[in-house]
């Protein structure tokens, strides 16, 4: 019970945050209502089709593929290869993490995993498109620029930061994450 108990505590703490809302605020419970709801039907929209599409990448894409195309040594092909897949992936950024978890298990590198997040979350397609024509090519080139080098910047100085080992201990526990 108490390992349950510790394992779901930043749960459990929101629950009695947010019972505590609808009793002494009365005022905003039906607003902290309408925003939970709004919340869960998001993300029972979002989570069924990124797992759904996490399974047949992780039964169809063979460990070899990530491992030479993503994993340590594939270079500039690699950083590519995750800056393309982030920025085509769908979805808000909690998608990421089961997908950056599946590509551990299959031999990612750190670095191309913290690449794919940070595309994920700042180099969308869309979101490109919808820039380059509300805001113009100066600032859209200008943003998508400044964001690839901090993406880039922030994932060399986390990947220098860590030892050999401690990178490889990051990889196997996002890779126990699956379950596999």
């Amino acid at each position: 019970m108490k390992k349950l108990v510790k394992r779901f505590r930043p749960a459990i703490i929101m629950v009695i945050l947010f019972l505590s809302v609808l009793i002494f605020v009365p005022a905003k419970s039906s607003k902290a209502v309408q925003s939970l709801m709004d919340q869960l039907k998001t993300m029972l929209f979002v989570i069924p089709p990124v797992f759904i599409l996490l399974g047949l990448f992780d039964v169809w894409v063979p460990r070899e593929y990530i491992t030479r195309h993503l994993g340590e040594g594939s270079g500039i092909k690699g950083i590519l290869m995750a800056f393309f897949l982030g920025s085509a992936a769908a979805g808000p950024l909690y998608g990421a993490f089961p997908v950056a978890a599946v590509m551990a298990k299959k031999g990612s590198s750190l670095f191309n995993i913290l690449i794919f997040i940070g595309a994920w979350s700042t180099t969308k397609i869309p979101m490109f498109l919808f820039e380059f024509n509300a805001m113009g090519a100066r600032f859209a080139v200008s943003r998508l620029f400044v964001s690839i080098s901090g993406i880039i910047m922030i994932a060399l100085i986390i990947n220098l930061s860590l030892s050999h080992q401690q990178r490889t201990l990051q990889l196997e526990r996002a890779a126990e994450l699956t379950g596999n």
